[in-house]
């Protein structure tokens, strides 16, 4: 995900939760925060130990920073998101990550434009 699109600062993550509201579902919940300006969307994510070790919460990271870089264009601007992973999500593989954040997303009204899969662009998968 390129540096423009991440939440980084303390204080930033701090805002989201604060002022934001949330949508959730069973493997993840989102966080959704307004700033009112035309700026790129920028998202953070947060899998806590609770879910799993190093490697399973850096796997699920990982996976969904892809998902979200694939969407990114499908976003709205002046929006900050965090995406915060529960446990079920340290089972699940990239198009199970890819369904229930779309889910989580569509509950949210945040997609602006559908999502084309890489079946209906021609792609493998």
């Amino acid at each position: 995900m390129q540096k423009r699109y991440r939440l980084k600062r303390r204080n930033d993550f701090r805002r989201v939760f604060r002022a934001g509201t949330s949508v959730a579902n069973r493997q993840f919940v989102l966080y959704v925060y307004d700033r009112g300006n035309d700026e790129p969307v920028r998202v953070g994510v947060s899998v806590s130990r609770k879910v799993g070790n190093a490697v399973t919460r850096n796997r699920i990271r990982r996976l969904v920073k892809e998902v979200v870089r694939r969407w990114v264009d499908c976003l709205p601007n002046g929006v900050d998101l965090i995406i915060i992973a529960r446990a079920p999500a340290a089972k699940m593989d990239y198009h199970q990550v890819k369904s229930s954040l779309r889910h989580v997303f569509s509950r949210a009204k945040l997609l602006s434009k559908p999502v084309v899969t890489e079946k209906e662009r021609g792609g493998s998968g």
